[in-house]
């Protein structure tokens, strides 16, 4: 799993890929929570369903994608932006788009600009509603602990919210990953993905229009967007499947990542 470069304009797309170049296999690309990369996606590397291929794209400034300069209108839909135009670089015209968390916002973003592109959407630990006027103030302070400590402090502070009770209670190595994971990344892109999130659209009415099928995962012990936000999900979008993965918060992908798989598996066997 060697990670590839797409150069689109000024800026560089990093993305990991697990047939690079292979387009008899279908496409699935899975989106990155905030503040990690597409690394966190390893475990569902590891275990591509038969007839697949796994994309993970770094999401801007993260991993070895480049950032701009700017941070003036900053907006989630650069992250739609980047996804269109790599699937565009690798001659992907449809594809299974998911995320986790910030990456479930971007993958919402790409359905309201280019829902041409998506042959089906994953949905996981993530949340359709904007940034309530709490959540901002969190945000803010969360800048403020960027600019004083850098990713090393955004990791302590987020740490006990990111992993489930049991997983912090029983998997010292996943709390271990996830720490390697944020202070891999860079300031600029945690400082730009927390002024995205803020600004968010409330994409609460655009569920009702989704029409390709539709996976919802939440970890049953998520404390930032709890099981409640995945059955609202599940709820407005039409046929959508819905699953909780129990011992789980809110990486379910890295805290459990066999029952994430598992339904990964079963949702692309129907598709």
């Amino acid at each position: 799993m060697t990670r590839q470069f797409c150069h689109v304009g000024s800026r560089t797309i990093a993305y990991l890929d697990s047939a690079p170049g292979d387009t008899s296999l279908r496409p699935y690309v899975l989106l990155h929570a905030f503040p990690l990369g597409a690394n966190m996606w390893e475990p569902q590397m590891r275990r591509i369903p038969s007839g697949w291929r796994l994309i993970t794209p770094d999401l801007r400034g993260f991993g070895g994608s480049t950032e701009l300069d700017s941070l003036a209108a900053l907006s989630v839909g650069d992250y739609a932006d980047d996804i269109a135009d790599l699937l565009e670089e690798l001659s992907v015209d449809r594809a299974v788009i998911g995320g986790l968390s910030m990456g479930g916002y971007a993958a919402l973003a790409l359905v309201q600009s280019r829902p041409e592109m998506v042959e089906a959407l994953i949905l996981a630990d993530t949340r359709a509603g904007a940034d309530t006027p709490e959540a901002r103030a969190n945000r803010r302070n969360m800048l403020a602990i960027v600019d004083r400590e850098g990713p090393s402090g955004v990791a302590l502070e987020m740490m006990p919210r990111l992993l489930g009770k049991t997983t912090l209670e029983t998997n010292p190595t996943a709390e271990a990953t996830v720490r390697r994971l944020i202070k891999q990344q860079s300031p600029v892109a945690i400082r730009g993905a927390i002024h995205r999130m803020m600004h968010r659209p409330d994409s609460t009415p655009l569920l009702a229009g989704i029409n390709v099928p539709t996976l919802v995962i939440a970890g049953a012990e998520d404390v930032l967007t709890p099981v409640a936000e995945a059955e609202r999900i599940a709820g407005a979008i039409a046929g959508a499947t819905l699953t909780i993965i129990p011992d789980a918060g809110h990486l379910s992908n890295l805290e459990q990542p066999e029952a994430f798989n598992d339904a990964l598996a079963s949702f692309f066997a129907r598709l």
